[in-house]
Order: C-alpha cells, then structure tokens, then sequence
C-alpha cells in the first residue's frame, strides 16, 4: 500500500510540477507577449512538454487506482481523499484533451502572418482553462499526500 501510495504521489508531484511550472513562469504574462514570442513560446512549451505528458498522465492516473483497490476495506479516509484526487486528475485530463491540447495544435499552425483576427481569445480560452488545470492537479495531489498520511 505504501509503495503504491509513494509512487502515485511522486508522479502527481511531476504532474503538479509540469502544470504550475509554466503557469508560475509564463502563463500569467502570456497577454503581454508579442505575437512572434508568443508563437516561440507555445511551440516550444509544446516540443517540451507534450512527449513527457503523454507517458506521465495516464502513468499517474493509473498509479491512483492499486491506492484505492487496496485503501477500499481498510482505510476509508484513504480512499476517499484518493478517489477525490483521482476525480480531480480526470478533470485535469479532460481539460488537457478536450480544450488545451486542440488550441496548442490550431496555434502550432500560425505563423505571425497569418495569425488569426480572434487569435487573443484564443490565448485567453487557453489561459483560463490552464488555470483549472493547475488547480485540479495541485489539489489533487494534496488529496493524495493527506491520505497517505492520515
């Protein structure tokens, strides 16, 4: 159980990390980028970032589900904050899926030529839903510590 518990921490902390990073570094100045170091920013947070997310968010995810199978009968309190954490990483994965991961793609086909007309409402829609992101992973992963703990 510890070891599950361990792991799933130590990939959701990489989770963590990979969510509030850019958003501490860049995300919260991102309106005040010109277009073309905008557009180098994005692709290069994306060339990072996507491989390493790709094999860490479902590794993570997955790593949730030995904690609650072994927490179930024994340690409900376990299981509760686990199961919350793991509602809340879905969260932060559908957010990634259903709307970060399609704007990235549309803006890795800009050029600052051809930017489009609303192409800071986009930037916007992706900031807002970042922040959810952000806050879904680290409450997540708090849910995770807290239960291991107690």
């Amino acid at each position: 159980m510890k070891t599950w518990e361990l792991i799933s921490i130590v990939l959701l902390a990489l989770m963590a990390g990979m969510f509030h990073g850019p958003w501490a570094a860049l995300s919260r100045s991102m309106s005040t980028f010109t277009p073309e170091v905008f557009l180098a920013i994005v692709d290069r947070m994306n060339r990072n970032m996507a491989p390493v997310m790709t094999v860490l968010m479902p590794a993570s995810l997955l790593s949730i589900v030995p904690v609650l199978i072994l927490s179930y009968h024994e340690r409900p309190l376990t299981f509760a904050l686990s199961a919350t954490a793991l509602v809340l990483f879905i969260v932060a994965l559908l957010v990634t899926i259903l709307v970060e991961v399609p704007i990235v793609e549309e803006i890795a086909t800009w050029t600052v030529s051809t930017l489009p007309a609303d192409w800071q409402q986009l930037r916007d829609r992706w900031l807002r839903f970042h922040l959810i992101r952000v806050i879904a992973g680290l409450a997540s992963l708090v849910l995770l510590v807290v239960g291991a703990i107690f």
